[in-house]
């Protein structure tokens, strides 16, 4: 192989202990995009290019690799010295809880394993990763921890560098937003409060994109009002639950799908049931989606008004129309921007506007076009997402059918955003990333002073249970201050949440529950 040249393999990793598995997997997947890699754990399989050999040895781990392609077989070892005096010198004290000490000696562990991983990588494919080894963790929630924990910024910086292998640039950007975070939550009593996600599953049309629980409403219009109906049940169950334990809600965020498919009589039932059976009054922010522009009417947002709703969302994702027609958003640029200034009209005074880069098709160009257009619309905040491409998504599902397009994201082009996005007045504020993302990048939410997106502070940083209703809701229930996270999850299906109505509700009770 080539240094530096793309090129998709047939590989295989041979697990000969299953610990870290799914890290692993990522990892080497991060570094070979698109090429087939399946795992084993008894014998390796035939015909593939590259075998991975995972083995742990004591409290040492060994990494082999061979090589078929280039003229016959070449291996070599990998192995970062451990001991297990390294192991527990780093674990807590005597007197600490046995599992919290577990805990430690268990992710010092994997750290070491996925640092031997990523320099073994790093030697074979001649290219880093800008965010380093990090796999299925939150870039923002690992630097607040660590300067929660007491380290300066300069002393956090050094270690995501050093043990995680950021690069300086993602380091920075992490360490901004998590000071960023601290300062906007910490006039926020979210440890003894909790959020609240109301999910509406339908959409004018399904992007191409898209693995959420999205309906198109064409099909399912005959059905919303009965989903109406269940999940008005749900809202009042919930709220009765949490009145018991006088818990204080701090936030509410609904999404979807596109809450604006609705009607406005049904948005009002909505917002009544919410309004009727939740103490509204000291929240912080309540926002909901208004994210298709082909959704957005005078009377729904004039119907939204009428309500304690702080923040919108109006989600171009592209400002080319011809992109716009690949990804099936069945609306024009035109619709955007009228949808944008209808919603000013209104008197919506805090308005985001999320985008995405590495869209079929789209160039350093294009994108460049879309920023023009909404730098001249003047959003409060902007979410710029790197492409994730899921397995339930249309675009996966039927890849061969999208086989040509091309996929571009890069540096350059994410530099580019954060750019438009200083020149609008707007800081980093919040940022996660996804499996599958084009780059290895990230999202990032940018914002004006005193426009970020609470909700999304809390949920991405885990810093509180997120209480999830409707179909396909995920509560996310949070324990001893973000160490453990339990799920309490809602069915995907439209259908069988409004028959399984009952069960939901019991379901998230027992979740519930055990938090308070």
């Amino acid at each position: 192989m080539k240094r530096g040249t793309i090129h998709l393999y047939k590989i295989d990793i041979l697990f000969l202990d299953k610990e870290f598995e799914h890290d692993i997997y990522e990892l080497i997947r991060a570094f070979y995009p698109g090429s087939e890699i399946t795992s084993s754990y008894d014998e390796r399989k035939e015909g593939c290019d590259l075998y991975f050999r995972i083995e742990k040895q004591d409290e040492s781990c060994m990494i082999r690799y061979e090589d078929h392609e280039n003229k016959g077989v070449t291996s070599a070892e990998f192995v970062e010295g451990q001991s297990s005096d390294a192991l527990v010198s780093c674990s807590a004290s005597e007197d600490a809880d046995a599992k919290e000490q577990a805990h430690a000696i268990r992710k010092e562990r994997k750290d070491i394993v996925k640092l031997a991983l990523y320099k073994l990588l790093v030697s074979l494919t001649g290219k880093t990763l800008p965010w380093g080894n990090l796999t299925g963790i939150r870039p923002a929630k690992l630097a607040m921890g660590l300067i929660e924990s007491g380290m300066k910024n300069t002393e956090a910086a050094q270690e995501m560098r050093d043990r995680y292998m950021v690069s300086p640039q993602k380091t920075a950007l992490a360490i901004t937003i998590a000071n960023r975070e601290r300062e906007i939550l910490k006039d926020i009593d979210y440890e003894n409060g909790y959020s609240l996600y109301v999910g509406i599953p339908f959409c004018p049309s399904i992007c191409l994109y898209c693995s959420f629980s999205s309906y198109p409403l064409k099909q399912w219009k005959n059905r919303v009002d009965l989903y109406l109906e269940a999940l008005c049940k749900e809202i009042k169950a919930v709220s009765e639950i949490m009145k018991q334990k006088g818990k204080k809600l701090d936030t509410v965020y609904i999404g979807g799908g596109t809450p604006t498919t609705l009607e406005p009589e049904q948005l009002k039932v909505l917002f009544d049931s919410l309004m009727e059976h939740f103490d509204c009054e000291h929240l912080v922010e309540f926002t909901i989606e208004a994210g298709r522009p082909d959704s957005i009417t005078r009377e729904k947002l004039m119907m939204i008004r009428n309500y304690p709703v702080t923040r919108i969302s109006v989600n171009p994702q592209t400002m080319n129309q011809e992109t716009l027609d690949i990804i099936g958003r069945r609306h024009t640029v035109q619709e955007t921007e009228q949808a944008f200034k209808l919603a000013r009209e209104c008197g919506f005074d805090n308005i985001n506007m999320d985008l995405i880069v590495g869209l079929p098709g789209e160039d350093k160009a294009m994108v460049e076009h879309t920023l023009e257009e909404v730098r001249r619309l003047a959003p409060d905040s902007l979410t710029v997402h790197s492409l994730a491409v899921k397995r339930a998504a249309r675009l996966n599902m039927f890849k061969d059918k999208y086989q040509e397009m091309t996929f571009e994201n890069n540096q350059e082009i994410m530099d580019m955003t954060m750019k438009t996005a200083y020149e609008m007045e707007m800081g980093p504020y919040y940022l996660y990333r996804q499996k599958n993302m084009k780059g290895n990048f990230e999202n990032v939410g940018y914002a004006k002073v005193d426009k970020a997106g609470i909700y999304n502070i809390l949920i991405m940083e885990e810093k509180q249970p997120i209480i999830a209703l409707g179909a396909g809701g995920s509560s996310k229930l949070v324990f001893d201050h973000g160490r453990r996270i339990e799920r309490a999850e809602n069915v995907k299906d439209v259908t069988n949440y409004i028959s399984r109505i009952d069960e939901m509700i019991e379901r998230k009770r027992a979740g519930i529950q055990k938090w308070l």
